[in-house]
């Protein structure tokens, strides 16, 4: 990793997209192109990342807003009175599973801790801590939605630095983060798992805010060794080359397809955060990377996303894009230009 940074102005991101895909519901998960396909119905998943993305916005205006406000009140409907959580609503505005504790339990925990620290109104500050404390009963043995779940309570506990619900979240799921059963404990391969699978860059990040939040710099070192190994093996000619969705083991050195918009968002967030923990410019350097993977420096040289809607192209393929606008693929190019515009702010 170097310090080089690509020296192009970098605008605000735009988000009319999102609310296209936003209605009196929720999120739509799914869209053909960019017409939001309502079938599909919404889920946790996306809408807490909605609020992830609009609660960090710096200078929200009236939409940004509403969004906020609509996806707030989505993942409150979502909590069960146990912790637990629903992840999938119908059409109808019904939910449509168990409430459990995957990926979205995570996901909520997460947006709860980010609207509880940075949401800019008193009400909904209380109301996402009221809630991710009800989340914050119970501990899922699942390693990526642990790590979802660390990224909110480190959040809140910036915010919070008392807030026992958040610091007992970091003191139980780290170690799912970091040891999951299946550590192959090679040392030419630090990665806690035996494949890189999704969202990896969650993985480095949540160590990181763990770290910094009980104090032990022996846990964000160890954060820094994986998003260190994540951009060496992640990073190709000098362009990001992400893991696709097929995952990428100690011997797929080729590029892969198909490449989520996901794990660019993720790679950019914890550079961010490392960034602000160490005050090491390097770290810079992997957000200029995830922004330029999106304007087409990637390994289909395509371009992935909208700039005049704010829309983010579902998946990168050997020949192109898939053109799909969905939710996830629209919230990560947010992020990652939030990421991008804090960056040369600094400059």
């Amino acid at each position: 990793m170097t310090n080089d940074v690509v020296d192009k102005p970098v605008g605000r991101p735009v988000f009319d997209h999102l609310a296209a895909l936003t209605d009196e519901h929720g999120l739509h998960e799914h869209a053909s192109h960019a017409v939001p396909r309502r079938d599909h119905g919404y889920c946790v998943d996306d809408v807490a990342r909605g609020l992830v993305v609009t609660c960090r916005e710096p200078r929200p205006g009236p939409l940004v807003g509403r969004l906020r406000e609509r996806y707030l009140s989505f993942v409150l409907d979502a909590v069960s009175p146990d912790g637990t959580c629903h992840n999938r609503m119908g059409p109808d505005g019904r939910w449509s599973d168990d409430a459990g504790l995957g990926d979205w339990w995570g996901r909520a925990v997460w947006g709860l801790g980010v609207a509880a620290a940075r949401s800019p109104l008193a009400g909904e500050r209380a109301r996402a801590l009221s809630a991710f404390r009800i989340l914050a009963q119970q501990r899922t043995p699942f390693a990526r939605s642990a790590a979802f779940a660390l990224l909110g309570a480190g959040e809140l506990l910036r915010a919070r630095p008392g807030e026992p619900a958040a610091r007992h979240l970091l003191d139980d799921l780290i170690g799912i983060v970091d040891s999951p059963p299946e550590a192959p404990g090679d040392p030419d391969w630090p990665w806690p798992e035996p494949r890189l699978r999704y969202a990896n860059g969650a993985v480095a990040e949540a160590l990181l805010v763990t770290g910094e939040g009980v104090g032990d710099v022996d846990v964000v070192a160890r954060g820094l060794e994986l998003l260190t190994f994540l951009l060496r093996v992640e990073v190709r000619d000098g362009h990001l080359s992400v893991t696709p969705v097929a995952g990428r083991g100690p011997g797929d050195l080729a590029a892969g397809f198909d490449q989520q918009p996901i794990e660019v968002a993720a790679l950019a967030d914890a550079c961010s955060t490392a960034f602000r923990i160490t005050d090491d410019k390097a770290w810079l350097a992997g957000i200029d990377l995830a922004l330029r993977w999106f304007d087409g420096d990637n390994d289909a040289m395509t371009q992935m996303y909208d700039p005049i809607s704010g829309g983010g192209f579902d998946g990168l393929e050997p020949d192109g894009r898939n053109a799909n606008q969905g939710a996830e693929s629209t919230l990560a190019m947010l992020s990652t230009l939030q990421q991008a515009y804090w960056v040369h702010a600094l400059r």
